[in-house]
């Protein structure tokens, strides 16, 4: 006589359409009183018990799987959708076009359930070859998170992605700075431009692009003694800083604040050009009618301006404006602990890694050294 199964070993029937055999046990129940009923199928009764066993110990382990038709691109779906609350608009915007890209389009057909660890290290391989090192990081940070998600949900048991390591990817372009003489033909070129106050401030206080597009008008102190400005906004997610020393104040050497007050001057002429239509948001730069610039809209004067001094647009970026800060600034002598406080940096390694090839040998602080490197100018 077959021995009765006892209570929780599940079921086992032939399933002649599919010539296999099922082995289903019920885990639980929905909060409607529904029964949750998992299957497994073998094409031997002892292959289909097994499955069925492990099942059953995966559950009283607190490891049921959901679901083995949930793909890679379900889970990263998912995070891109729920997982990055509180970020800023520019994070999740590239986090969706990695995911898109190259995570989604390289794995996304994988069923979670059945993605290796080998499976992930020949993805990275293969990017490895067209991308970065950062942007590889970036794209198995993307991963592991999407999957640690969908983990939390029991769809998968574990996160492979945490057995692989990141390969060296191909060389980035590295940063650099601008000499003292491109420099000067950089700020002359922007003279007589919407950009020119940006260029300045950019260049002798070493201010990030998004501290400076965040600055408004109250943070600055044309008549103080010195003049200064409050970095104390930017435009990521709340409008924090970078890091808490990145908030500070600086004085301004006086190139800056002439440009600053000249600046001003243009600004009340586009006020009153707009009209109504200008939005009142006390940035000191803004678009026409009062908004926030944008990443693109500096990008693109930018490029302008360099066209002007005789660059190649496409060499530069904005953010090297604060490179060429740095460098100038190490060339004159200052010491890194000091260049590390002007930047905003939490020590001096943080300046050493970022900004290595724009640092040397040291002696000597900021307005003043500025003002002696590069001496304000009559603007006409």
């Amino acid at each position: 006589m077959t021995k009765r199964r006892s209570r929780g070993d599940g079921g086992l029937h032939w399933d002649e359409s599919r010539q296999r055999w099922i082995a289903s046990v019920t885990v639980g129940y929905t909060p409607a009183g529904k029964r949750i009923v998992k299957k497994a199928s073998g094409k031997t009764k002892t292959a289909a018990k097994d499955k069925l066993k492990q099942i059953i110990r995966d559950y009283e382990d607190g490891l049921v799987v959901s679901g083995t038709g949930y793909t890679v691109a379900d889970a990263v779906q998912n995070w891109l959708d729920f997982g990055l609350s509180g970020r800023d608009a520019a994070t999740v915007e590239k986090c969706k076009i990695l995911a898109n890209k190259h995570v989604i389009s390289g794995l996304g057909a994988r069923k979670l359930v059945d993605l290796t660890a080998d499976d992930v290290d020949r993805w990275l391989a293969d990017k490895s070859k067209d991308l970065s090192t950062r942007t590889l990081r970036e794209l198995r940070s993307i991963l592991v998170r999407s999957i640690s998600r969908a983990q939390a949900r029991d769809k998968v048991k574990r996160n492979v992605v945490l057995l692989c390591e990141i390969p060296k990817g191909k060389e980035g372009r590295p940063s650099k700075s601008l000499t003292l003489a491109q420099a000067e033909a950089v700020l002359k070129a922007s003279e007589g431009t919407a950009l020119h106050a940006y260029v300045v401030l950019s260049l002798l206080l070493g201010a990030r692009t998004e501290e400076l597009r965040a600055l408004t008008w109250s943070h600055v102190n044309l008549d103080g003694t010195p003049p200064s400005i409050m970095v104390w906004r930017s435009v990521r997610e709340g409008g924090d800083t970078k890091t808490k020393k990145s908030r500070r104040t600086l004085a301004m050497p006086r190139r800056c604040v002439d440009a600053l007050k000249l600046h001003h001057e243009r600004q009340e002429v586009a006020k009153k050009a707009a009209g109504n239509r200008w939005q009142d948001n006390d940035l000191v730069f803004a678009s026409k009618v009062g908004t926030e610039l944008d990443a693109h809209n500096v990008r693109r004067s930018f490029r302008a301006v360099l066209k002007k001094a005789g660059l190649d647009p496409k060499d530069w970026t904005p953010r090297e404006m604060r490179h060429s800060f740095v460098s100038l600034l190490s060339d004159s002598g200052m010491p890194i602990e000091a260049i590390s406080r002007l930047v905003g940096h939490r020590n001096t390694s943080v300046t050493e890694t970022v900004y290595r090839k724009q640092l040397r040998p040291v002696l000597l602080e900021g307005a003043e050294a500025m003002d002696r490197i590069l001496p304000p100018r009559e603007i006409s």
